[in-house]
């Protein structure tokens, strides 16, 4: 396992870099205004369109999606994509959307472009790849535990040449935004069925009668409107042609662990992109902040959590690459235990790094003066997101304690 990065790696981490510091940073508190200005909108903002348009200029669009017979990702493997994917997470509100490489929308593409018809590409993916609408992922419930897939309650059947939805979902990400045209959409088809066959995936188009969007959620009270928010959304007797359905009948489960493999190692390489820049804050904060007599860099217990989170983000950095690299080269189910592991361990540390950043700012780490706070929430829900860290801890310790190799032989 080589991870130095070859030129096309390099070329694009340099650029994205560039991209950030000359263009991006210096725009984060002007979407701040754009958003106190715009209260009750949750349309993208202009500053972020602007940002859009620099970024193509700049050939950073879709780097997410690499090239395939289905679809026309930007060119970038998993281990390419990863430096990049880090960059855009030290600004987590505005580099991700600028280059059109955000969440949800980057999992919904991978899903229509490695499951989706000729047809469903055509409606669908080719608007997404250039920023035209917008899409959110119907999967988690506020009446079951959605991280066990057996229990999810929509339901979706077959009426004719129609298939019909009802249920409610919540957290669905961007949808409170006017551009999220398409909702895709877990529920089960065969609740009889094998435990990992009873769901399917539907496209379901946001204006189709009987979608009733309620409401916008929150996250530790903020409600991220510059992406669309997390709306809870009733479904009721909502139909779709036959031809919406994603997949095979019954490929739901199947489908929702494919897209959740690239997105783990997108959402951790961004936070490692947080913890960087919460590093680079605290180190301002020590060096300029007298306090007891003295800068705080002088603190024995500040040296401590700067030299531990040095080690837990180099560390977790290559956990993360060794697993992309295993998703490029042997494929995602040969990664399972690592996208398992990173997912659990990256979240974690970084909470932690940015809890510490957050108490070397004092009082001042509390508010929207810095960027802490905000992250601080987005490590702690993604610990939540993709599946619980107990979930996945679960499940990689069984594997972990399975009777092969047997004790005392060599692995």
């Amino acid at each position: 396992m080589d991870f130095r990065p070859d030129e096309m790696t390099v070329a694009f981490a340099d650029e994205a870099r560039a991209f950030l510091d000359e263009h991006v940073l210096p725009a984060e508190p002007v979407l701040a205004k754009q958003i106190e200005e715009g209260q009750g909108d949750w349309t993208v903002r202009p500053v972020v369109r602007a940002l859009q348009e620099t970024a193509r200029e700049r050939g950073l669009w879709n780097l997410f999606l690499p090239p395939g017979p289905h679809g026309r990702g930007g060119g970038l493997s998993n281990l390419r994509y990863a430096p990049v994917a880090e960059l855009t997470g030290r600004s987590p509100r505005l580099a991700p959307a600028a280059m059109n490489c955000a969440a949800p929308d980057t999992g919904n593409m991978e899903l229509l472009a490695h499951f989706g018809t000729a047809e469903q590409r055509e409606t669908w993916l080719e608007p997404l790849l250039d920023a035209r609408i917008r899409s959110a992922f119907c999967m988690t419930e506020p009446a079951t535990a959605s991280s066990d897939a057996s229990q999810i309650g929509t339901r979706i059947h077959k009426d004719g040449k129609e298939w019909v939805v009802n249920g409610r979902k919540w957290f669905a990400t961007g949808a409170m935004n006017p551009d999220c045209s398409l909702l895709i959409v877990m529920g089960k088809t065969d609740p009889n069925g094998p435990r990992h066959r009873q769901q399917s995936m539907l496209l379901v188009p946001r204006d189709t009668p009987g979608v009733h969007v309620l409401r916008p959620l929150t996250v530790f009270g903020y409600d991220d409107r510059d992406h669309g928010g997390h709306a809870e959304i009733l479904f009721e007797d909502a139909r779709v042609p036959a031809a919406n359905l994603l997949g095979g009948e019954g490929d739901g489960f199947a489908i929702a662990q494919a897209r959740l493999g690239p997105g783990r190692v997108h959402h951790c390489m961004r936070a490692l992109g947080m913890a960087e820049r919460a590093l680079d804050l605290m180190r301002g904060r020590a060096n300029d902040r007298v306090a007891f007599g003295g800068p705080l860099v002088r603190q024995g217990v500040v040296r401590a959590w700067a030299a531990d989170a040095r080690v837990e983000i180099e560390a977790l950095r290559l956990l993360v690459l060794k697993t992309a690299w295993l998703m490029d080269t042997a494929g995602n189910r040969a990664a399972m235990k690592e996208i398992q592991a990173i997912k659990v361990a990256v979240p974690r540390a970084v909470q932690r790094i940015l809890d510490h950043a957050i108490q070397l700012f004092g009082a001042a780490g509390l508010t929207g003066d810095h960027p802490l706070a905000e992250m601080f929430a987005a490590a702690r829900s993604l610990r939540l997101a993709d599946g619980p860290d107990e979930v996945h801890t679960a499940a990689l310790g069984k594997t972990e304690l399975a009777l092969e190799p047997k004790e005392g032989t060599a692995r």
